[in-house]
C-alpha cells in the first residue's frame, strides 16, 4: 500500500494528479462543487495568477465533472464543507492550494516536499510556468457542461507520454570552498580579460582599417602603375615604330640609289605580253668598260710582242759576221748592193716594176730586253687589274644579289596587309617584314609584355581553297607546332606562342635570330674554311642527338643551309636550325628500329639534302630513319668546304627527279682543291653511304672524331700529365693515332700543365 501511495504521489507530482483521484477511498478523495461558474472563475484566476501548468487545471475540471449526481447528493462531512469554502475563498491565490484540516497520507508527503523536486509545479523563485495562451494558439474558454458518467473507464498509464521535463534549477544552498576575495578576483580576472579582449578587438578593427586603407593605396598605386605602364607601352610602340619606318625610309633611299649603281627590274614588252627584264646599273657597266680596255690592252701588247719577235737581234757579233759573209757570197755577181742594199729589182725586159720594202731595223741586244720588259710588266699589270675587276665583280654579284632580295622584300611588304605596323594578340608589334614563302610571311616583331624581339611567323590560307585544303594546312601546321613546342635546345630555335588572328590565318611566336642563314652566307662568299665549317657542323650534330634522345624522337627530315640559322650573322658564332614543317615523330606505333618508319610525304623536301631511299618507288612506301638528317649534314659540310653540292650542283629539282640523281649517287668525289683534311673527307664518307645500313647513325656521328676529335685528344693529354692525380687512365672508345698537327696544337696546353715543352706522339 505504501507503494502504490507513492507512486500515486509521484504521478502526482508530474501532473497526473488528477486520475488518482478516480481510485482514491473517499475518505480520501477531495470533493469539489460541480458549479460551473465557480470552475470558471477559478479557471480564469489560474491562468493568470497560479503557478500551476495548464495540465493541472484541466485535471481539476475534469476531476469535478467526472463526479456523478450520486456522489453530489450523498452524504457530505464538514471536512468537506470546509475545504470548500477554503478553495473558494483561496481560488486567486498566487502560490498554492491550501491543503484541508484532515491530513491524508498522499498530502503528508506532499507537505514534505522541498520546493522545486516536482519539475512542473515547482520552479525557481520568480519562475513561471508558461500560460495556456502561449502554449495554444487560441484561448482556453469554459469547457460545456457534460453528463457525469460513472462508467468512465480509467485511463491507460502506458499509452501515455511523459511531458518534457524542462531544466531543473535548484534553490538549494551549497557549501563551496570559493571566498569573496577569490570570487572578486575572478570577477576581477573576467573584466581584465573582458577589456584585454575589448582592446585587442579595437585593435584588430584599427589593423583592418588600416589594411583596408592600405588596400585602397594599394590599388590606387596599381591603377597609377598600370597606366603609367601603359604610358610607357605606348611611348615604346611609338619610338618603335618612328625607328621602323626611319628604317624603311632609309632601307628604300639605298634601294633607289643601288637600282642606278647595281641595277633594276623594268617591264618591257614582249609581243603581247609584258615582262619584267633585269637591267645592270653604272657600276656593272663601269666594269664592263674597264674589262674591255684591259681586253684591247692586252691585244696591243700581244701585237707588240710579235713585233718585237721580229726584231730579236741576233745571239752573238760572231754569228752575224758569218750571215753576213754568206750573204755576200750569195749575191748576184754583177750586182751594185748587197743585201742591204736600196737597190731596185731589174725584171728582165729592163724596167723597174717593184720596189722591195726597207728592212726592218735590228735592235740591240739591250734594247731588246728593255722593250721585252717593258711589256711584260704592263702584262703583269693587266693581269692584277683583271683580277682585282674580277673580285670586284663578283662583290658587285653579291651585292646584286642582297638587292635583287631586298627590292622583293620591299615589294612583299608594300603588299602586305601588316605592313602598318599593327598589335597582334594585343602583345605582338609587328615592325617589319623579313621574308616572305609560299603561304607565310615572316615578321620581326617586338613582345611588349616580356620586352624582347620576336619572329612572327603569319600563316595565311587563300581564301580559294578547298575547305578540305584549308582543313589539311592547318593539320599540317598545328603538327608542326605540336612538335616545336615540345622542344627545348639550345641549337634549337625557341617557339613562344601560337595564336589566330582571324578564320583565315593565324600566328606563331619564334626566337629572333639577328642574322642571316647559311644558305645566304654560302651565296654571299660561296666557301667556308673548314675549321669554321667544323664548328658549324658540331652545333648541328648536337641538336640532331637531343632530337633522337628525347621521347619519341624526331626526325627534321628538312636539314639545309636555309633552316640554320646564324645568329651573329657569321660563321664564327652560334647557329640554330628551325622549320619543322616535314618532321616526323619516330613513336612506337610508327617506328619500327630495325626497319624504320613509312615516308608518307615522298616528294616533299629538298632533294639535293635528301638520301637515296627518299627516291625509291615501289609498291610500298620507302623506310626512313634518323639517318636521313645524317646524310644531309655530309651535304651540308660538304658544300661549306668546296662551295658547291656533293650531287645535282646546278640542277633544278625537276632535273633531279627525272635523271635520277640521288639514286645514282653511289659515292662522292672530292675535288684537289681547296686542301680539306683526311679527317673531313672521312667524315663525309660516312654521313653520305649509299645504303642506309652502311651509313653512320646520329649517336655514333656525335662521337667521330672529326666532331670531338681535338677535344679528347686535349683530354687525354691532360690527363696523361696528370695521370697520378687521376689515379687512372680514360676510359673509353679507341682513338686513333694523334698525328703531329694535332699534338703541336695541344702543345700549348700540354705546356701550361706539364711545365716544359715536351708532347707524346703515341697511340692513347
Amino acid at each position: 500500500m505504501d507503494i502504490a501511495l507513492q507512486s500515486q504521489n509521484l504521478l502526482y507530482s508530474y501532473g497526473y494528479w488528477w486520475p488518482m483521484r478516480n481510485h482514491m477511498n473517499a475518505g480520501s478523495q477531495l470533493q469539489m462543487a460541480p458549479q460551473s461558474g465557480l470552475l470558471s472563475s477559478g479557471q480564469q484566476a489560474h491562468s493568470q495568477d497560479s503557478n500551476l501548468s495548464t495540465g493541472s487545471s484541466h485535471s481539476d475540471k475534469e476531476a469535478d465533472q467526472a463526479i456523478t449526481p450520486e456522489k453530489a447528493g450523498g452524504t457530505r462531512t464538514g471536512g468537506g464543507s470546509e475545504r470548500k469554502r477554503k478553495r473558494k475563498t483561496d481560488s486567486n491565490s498566487d502560490k498554492s492550494r491550501v491543503p484541508s484540516d484532515k491530513k491524508t497520507p498522499s498530502l503528508d508527503y506532499f507537505n514534505k516536499l522541498t520546493p522545486g523536486a516536482s519539475p512542473i509545479r515547482h520552479t525557481a523563485s520568480g519562475a513561471k510556468s508558461p500560460s495556456p495562451a502561449a502554449q495554444q494558439p487560441y484561448p482556453m474558454f469554459p469547457p460545456s457542461p457534460q453528463q457525469p458518467s460513472i462508467l468512465a473507464a480509467p485511463p491507460d498509464y502506458a499509452l501515455m507520454h511523459p511531458p518534457k521535463i524542462p531544466t531543473q534549477v535548484a534553490n538549494k544552498q551549497v557549501q563551496t570552498d570559493l571566498t569573496c576575495q577569490r570570487i572578486q578576483e575572478f570577477e576581477n580576472q573576467a573584466s581584465s580579460d573582458l577589456e584585454l579582449r575589448n582592446n585587442k578587438i579595437d585593435e584588430l578593427s584599427r589593423t583592418a582599417e588600416e589594411l583596408r586603407h592600405q588596400l585602397a593605396a594599394q590599388a590606387k598605386a596599381m591603377e597609377q602603375h598600370k597606366a603609367h605602364t601603359n604610358k610607357c607601352i605606348d611611348v615604346v610602340k611609338k619610338l618603335l615604330k618612328e625607328k621602323s619606318n626611319i628604317e624603311k625610309k632609309e632601307a628604300r633611299q639605298r634601294c633607289m640609289q643601288n637600282r642606278l649603281r647595281l641595277g633594276q627590274f623594268v617591264t618591257q614588252r614582249v609581243g603581247a605580253t609584258f615582262q619584267e627584264n633585269w637591267t645592270d646599273g653604272y657600276a656593272f657597266q663601269e666594269l664592263s668598260r674597264r674589262q674591255e680596255e684591259i681586253s684591247s690592252e692586252r691585244e696591243e701588247i700581244d701585237r707588240q710582242k710579235k713585233l718585237l719577235t721580229k726584231r730579236r737581234p741576233t745571239n752573238s757579233e760572231t754569228g752575224r759576221g758569218k750571215r753576213g759573209t754568206g750573204g755576200g757570197s750569195n749575191s748576184v755577181p754583177g750586182g751594185g748592193a748587197g743585201v742591204g742594199g736600196n737597190s731596185q729589182t731589174v725584171l728582165h725586159n729592163g724596167t723597174d716594176t717593184f720596189l722591195k720594202p726597207d728592212p726592218v731595223p735590228t735592235m740591240s741586244a739591250q734594247e731588246y730586253y728593255e722593250a721585252d720588259e717593258i711589256l711584260k710588266l704592263r702584262q703583269s699589270a693587266l693581269k692584277k687589274e683583271d683580277a682585282d675587276l674580277q673580285l670586284e665583280m663578283e662583290k658587285l654579284e653579291r651585292e646584286r644579289n642582297l638587292h635583287i632580295r631586298e627590292l622583293k622584300r620591299i615589294h612583299n611588304e608594300d603588299q602586305s596587309r601588316f605592313n602598318n605596323h599593327p598589335v597582334l594578340n594585343d602583345r605582338y608589334l609587328l615592325l617589319m617584314l623579313l621574308g616572305k614563302g609560299g603561304f607565310s610571311e615572316v615578321h620581326k616583331a617586338f613582345d611588349l609584355k616580356e620586352q624582347r624581339y620576336v619572329a612572327c611567323k603569319v600563316h595565311q590560307l587563300n581564301k580559294d581553297w578547298k575547305e578540305d585544303k584549308k582543313a589539311n594546312y592547318i593539320k599540317h601546321a598545328l603538327r608542326e607546332y605540336n612538335i616545336h613546342k615540345a622542344l627545348d635546345h639550345p641549337r634549337v630555335v625557341k617557339l613562344y606562342d601560337v595564336f589566330e588572328i582571324d578564320a583565315n590565318s593565324f600566328c606563331t611566336v619564334l626566337e629572333y635570330c639577328d642574322g642571316h642563314d647559311l644558305d645566304f652566307y654560302l651565296k654571299q662568299h660561296k666557301t667556308i674554311a673548314e675549321r669554321e665549317a667544323r664548328s658549324i657542323v658540331m652545333q648541328v650534330v648536337s641538336a640532331l642527338k637531343y632530337l633522337n634522345e628525347i621521347k619519341p624522337p624526331v626526325i627534321h627530315y628538312d636539314l639545309k643551309p636555309g633552316n640554320i640559322l646564324l645568329t651573329e650573322g657569321n660563321v664564327c658564332g652560334e647557329i640554330k636550325i628551325t622549320d619543322f614543317g616535314l618532321s616526323k615523330v619516330m613513336d612506337e606505333e610508327n617506328y619500327n628500329p630495325d626497319h624504320g618508319m613509312d615516308l608518307t610525304s615522298q616528294g616533299a623536301g629538298t632533294y639535293w639534302y635528301l638520301p637515296p631511299e627518299c627516291f625509291v618507288v615501289g609498291k610500298n612506301p620507302p623506310k626512313i630513319s634518323s639517318k636521313v638528317d645524317v646524310w644531309s649534314v655530309g651535304v651540308i659540310f660538304y658544300q661549306c668546304l668546296y662551295g658547291k653540292k656533293p650531287f645535282g650542283h646546278n640542277q633544278s629539282q625537276a632535273t633531279i627527279l627525272e635523271e635520277n640523281t640521288i639514286l645514282k649517287a653511289t659515292e662522292v668525289q672530292f675535288a684537289n682543291k681547296p686542301t680539306v683534311s683526311n679527317e673531313a673527307k672521312s667524315f663525309i664518307r660516312s654521313c653520305l653511304a649509299y645504303r642506309k645500313e652502311d651509313r653512320i647513325d646520329v649517336i655514333s656521328l656525335a662521337r667521330h672524331d672529326h666532331v670531338w676529335r681535338h677535344e679528347r685528344v686535349i683530354f687525354l693529354l691532360v690527363a696523361e700529365v696528370k695521370e697520378t692525380s687521376l689515379g687512372s687512365r680514360f676510359q673509353g672508345p679507341p682513338c686513333p693515332k694523334i698525328s703531329a698537327s694535332v699534338i703541336k696544337t695541344c702543345g700549348k696546353e700540354v705546356k701550361r700543365l706539364h711545365g716544359r715543352d715536351e708532347t707524346r706522339s703515341t697511340v692513347l
